[in-house]
């Protein structure tokens, strides 16, 4: 079976064709190849043209990584009423209503995502989605370089009134001088 796929695959690969066979949502699927989704978007018309309004796309966020979740959780977690970006993901199909939370008082719904959230962003499982790590370590913060300038009045002892002091924040979120860490290791 694998060696068939892997046939096919090979085969549909060829710029000859405008699909390809992909493994997409737990199955395999003929998608359109990149080259070819302006246009395939233009014949289907504007419902395939829109986007998601950030609210809806935070929304989706908080569904794919927190699922099954409630709406309440959804709003907890945003701060803000959730009811239109829940409806608007509905109605587009990226989540699904998966039942109701039978622990919690008024058996709230509980949503997740569906099969065409896994389509739509090409994986298979919800464990396919990048970890929060990964996503977070692009936006590390590098120690700034700072010039020590007097305050009115005060004088700094310096041979040439460009003392630099390394500052930088510890993993409690702590602003640190990098000078008094190493006088401490001394």
């Amino acid at each position: 079976m694998e060696a068939a796929i892997e046939g096919i695959t090979e085969k549909y690969n060829s710029e000859f064709y405008p699909f390809e066979m992909r493994q997409s949502g737990g199955g395999w699927q003929f998608l359109t190849k990149k080259d070819y989704h302006k246009t395939i978007a233009q014949l289907n018309g504007d419902k395939f043209l829109k986007r998601l309004s950030s609210a809806s796309l935070e929304t989706l966020a908080i569904v794919a990584y927190k699922q099954p979740v409630t709406k309440g959780e959804i709003e907890s977690i945003r701060g803000v009423s959730s009811d239109y970006a829940v409806q608007k993901l509905l109605e587009k199909e990226l989540i699904i209503i998966s039942g109701r939370n039978e622990k919690m008082p008024g058996h709230p719904l509980v949503y997740s995502t569906s099969r065409n959230f896994m389509d739509y962003f090409g994986i298979n499982s919800a464990d396919d989605l990048p970890k929060i790590k990964e996503v977070l370590a692009e936006q590390l913060v590098e120690p700034t370089v700072m010039k020590d300038t007097p305050i009115a009045g005060e004088k700094i002892n310096t041979d040439n009134n460009e003392d630099e002091v390394l500052l930088s924040v510890t993993e409690e979120g702590e602003l640190v001088d990098k000078a008094d860490d190493s006088q401490d290791e001394s």
